[in-house]
């Protein structure tokens, strides 16, 4: 892995690894050095097979603010063709995390501002404090949610991302739970408890039925039927019942044992 000023990628032994924004005095503001090194880091991430899942976290209080302010006055006084540029690289990370092959995991805690949200409905699940603050904060600013707006707008549908987009309002985990953008909040001092229960229950599952379950979700997409979308899921169970995995899993079921992939510590996830 490479060395990183704003990030920091650690592997956990068990399989898995957590990227952190690490700016923290910052409140884990992007700049444009941030989103290089998070397209970086998600390349690298991609090219490891033997990752079970990634999490997504921000250190310290928040796990993001948003743009930093800095760096949107520098933009302020770029031309338009510079300013796309920026624009195609943020694009650029979110369309990685997006299709990043391992699942995906966001916890969030504190504030989640503007692109921030971009990060989280990029990631297949999301957790977090039930008084985290989220907000498309962009329209205050002058400026519109518009890189991340097609994962919001997947993430939270389109009714609601028209209200919390064009109102700039603010709301709490609890109700980003509503809306389908966290799945689960927890009071902030229990957040890591139930982090780790997400952890071990997510280490039960076959990494490769993970791989491929993510994959088969992202060609359903809609759920529009059509005999190529037929052929596509028949062709993935035909697949993987003969794979090593798949025949381990269904040997260990038949022999009431644990298949090889599992941890011995088991917990799930608290309601």
């Amino acid at each position: 892995m490479s060395d990183f000023s704003t990030l920091e990628v650690i592997r956990d032994p068990r399989g898995f690894a957590t990227l952190w924004l690490s700016r923290e005095d910052k409140n884990n503001a992007f700049n444009a050095q941030m989103i290089r090194e998070l397209i970086v880091a998600i390349d690298q991430l991609a090219e490891d097979a033997s990752l079970r899942f990634v999490l997504l976290r921000g250190r310290g209080r928040h796990f993001s603010a948003g743009a930093d302010l800095a760096w949107m006055q520098q933009s302020a006084q770029l031309d338009f063709n510079t300013n796309l540029d920026d624009a195609h690289e943020l694009g650029e990370l979110m369309y990685a995390l997006h299709r990043l092959k391992a699942p995906t995991l966001a916890v969030v805690q504190g504030a989640a501002f503007g692109g921030a949200l971009g990060l989280i409905s990029c990631c297949d699940m999301a957790i977090g404090a039930e008084d985290a603050q989220l907000c498309l904060s962009e329209v205050r600013i002058g400026l519109a949610p518009a890189v991340i707006s097609p994962f919001v707008v997947k993430a939270i549908g389109e009714r609601a991302a028209r209200r919390y987009a064009l109102t700039a309002e603010r709301f709490t985990g609890v109700r980003a739970r509503e809306l389908g953008l966290l799945a689960e909040v927890y009071p902030a001092s229990e957040l890591d408890d139930h982090v780790e229960a997400w952890v071990s229950n997510l280490l039960q599952n076959s990494p490769q039925a993970l791989r491929a379950t993510k994959d088969l979700l992202r060609e359903v997409d809609d759920g529009e039927l059509s005999p190529a979308l037929r052929r596509y899921c028949e062709n993935t169970i035909a697949r993987i019942r003969v794979s090593a995995e798949g025949q381990e899993g269904l040997r260990a079921f038949l022999e009431k044992r644990r298949p090889a992939w599992q941890t011995v510590d088991k917990k799930e996830p608290r309601p």
